[in-house]
């Protein structure tokens, strides 16, 4: 009796232990994801705090945090492997608190952009260390539970970040920062005492931080190119040098990609034809996704003039469409091959803002004007990404699961990063009738580039090969 009570004890504990693991990891991922729609809706407001402040200059607001998250989530991520997770996860995480201070105490737009972009590497840091500590922790039976778990958190804080933000605005849009003091300095405390470290056995080579600094040179050029071209024009010699900027690191980035030993991408996994293909949807479709967000956020305040909080309420039944779809398309793929799954979704994300140009006008009408569009976008998120998230590594080797997933989510930031700069490009300053016209441009190329996502989403249909041999 002794024994086998010493047992079962034994077995709770660790089960308590999995669980408070579970619970400090989602949380510290919860305010990583909340930041997406909770500063979208702040948006306009952090504008009114800087007078003379164009869309272009208030664009580097989300365009910053995009650029850095997108360029450091594979570098820091392996650098953490290497030398210990727990440290980096602490060490994102304290990063992360400490620059969301920052961002709330900004006097001046440039501040808050390098603070956001501060945020940026605390959040590369604590995304990939928190999923390889989970792991760690977590014993192999219930590991599957635990990862959906704390990616459905991470869904969670997708559908209650608007109106955290709407509610938080009321107040000042300071408060969007302030509120990650609190709960960063718990989830810290509780993290140094709960989580066991773990890092790789073997030590590998260092992570090419060069090379992720010129992908960061080349997408910050082209972002800089699309949000001034209506300011500068396309002939103007400063648009032509932030496009040579953008090719030429670019390119280098390539060069050095395909010779260091620890590149941020690794061109051998780009030849797998399925993850190939997932990853040039997944940055099609987010940026159009992240245009039709900041737009559908933006006419509701500018053209109907709508309150933050009001506009968070109405923009949080699109995402509440995309944990319940995500789980749709997880039944759905035992019946129906990924690439048709994630092209569906792709169609509904491309009628939703077709149908917000029809539908919206410039009297407030919110019910049959934006809502409909507005859901259906939101079922197409949550067919479409999950399935391009989880159908990009079906082919690599086990050893690359984990890079697979990265690459696939810097993909992602680096397309929305790309689809706000698209917005600007467009709108531009626009105001009155010129502005409506122009927010109707920007969701009529949301919807043409969502369509494009559905047509590529068709190459991650695995190959026959894989069929064959899983068979």
């Amino acid at each position: 009796m002794t024994a086998t009570s010493s047992v079962v004890g034994a077995r709770g504990s660790r089960e308590v232990r999995a669980g408070a693991v579970l619970a400090v990891l989602s949380v510290a991922a919860f305010l990583a994801s909340l930041d997406l729609f909770i500063v979208n809706v702040a948006f306009e407001h952090m504008g009114r705090s800087f007078p003379g402040a164009s869309l272009a200059d208030l664009s580097w607001v989300l365009n910053g945090y995009a650029i850095a998250y997108a360029a450091l989530l594979i570098p820091l991520g392996r650098l953490a492997d290497r030398f210990g997770r727990k440290a980096g996860f602490l060490l994102g995480l304290g990063l992360f608190t400490a620059a969301s201070a920052a961002c709330a105490a900004s006097t001046g737009l440039w501040i808050l952009v390098f603070s956001r972009m501060a945020q940026a590497v605390g959040a590369a840091l604590l995304t990939p260390t928190s999923l390889g500590l989970l792991l760690n922790a977590t014993p192999p039976e219930g590991r599957t539970r635990a990862v959906r778990i704390w990616a459905a958190v991470g869904s969670l804080a997708a559908a209650a970040g608007p109106v955290a933000g709407g509610l938080l605005v009321e107040l000042s849009w300071q408060w969007v920062f302030l509120v990650n003091l609190p709960v960063g300095i718990a989830a810290l405390l509780a993290a140094v005492r709960v989580i066991p470290d773990s890092r790789e056995a073997a030590r590998g080579p260092l992570p090419d931080l060069p090379g992720a600094g010129l992908l960061g040179v080349a997408v910050g050029a082209l972002s800089l190119a699309l949000v001034k071209v209506q300011e500068w024009g396309w002939s103007d010699g400063r648009t032509g040098v932030s496009l040579l900027v953008c090719v030429l690191a670019g390119a280098w980035f390539w060069w050095r990609s395909g010779g260091h030993p620890a590149p941020v991408v690794e061109p051998a996994l780009l030849r797998v034809r399925t993850f190939a293909w997932a990853n040039l949807s997944a940055f099609v479709f987010s940026v159009a996704f992240a245009a039709n967000l900041l737009t559908s956020i933006l006419w509701m305040q500018e053209v109907w003039r709508f309150s933050a909080l009001r506009t968070g309420l109405s923009i949080s039944p699109g995402p509440l469409m995309v944990p319940l779809f995500a789980s749709v398309a997880q039944r759905l793929s035992r019946r129906v091959e990924a690439g048709w799954l994630a092209a569906a979704g792709c169609v509904f994300c491309a009628v939703g803002p077709a149908l917000c140009r029809v539908s919206a006008g410039a009297a407030p009408d919110y019910v049959t004007g934006l809502l409909p569009g507005w859901m259906l976008a939101g079922v197409g998120v949550g067919l479409a990404f999950p399935t391009l998230l989880a159908s990009a590594t079906v082919e690599l080797p086990p050893a690359r699961t984990a890079t697979g997933s990265a690459i696939v989510n810097m993909s992602r930031q680096v397309g929305m990063a790309l689809g706000v700069s698209l917005l600007v490009a467009l709108v531009g300053g626009a105001v009155g009738d010129a502005l409506r016209a122009a927010f109707g441009h920007v969701w009529l190329a949301a919807a043409v580039l969502s369509l494009c996502a559905a047509l590529l989403s068709l190459g991650v249909n695995p190959s026959r090969v894989t069929r064959h041999s899983t068979a």
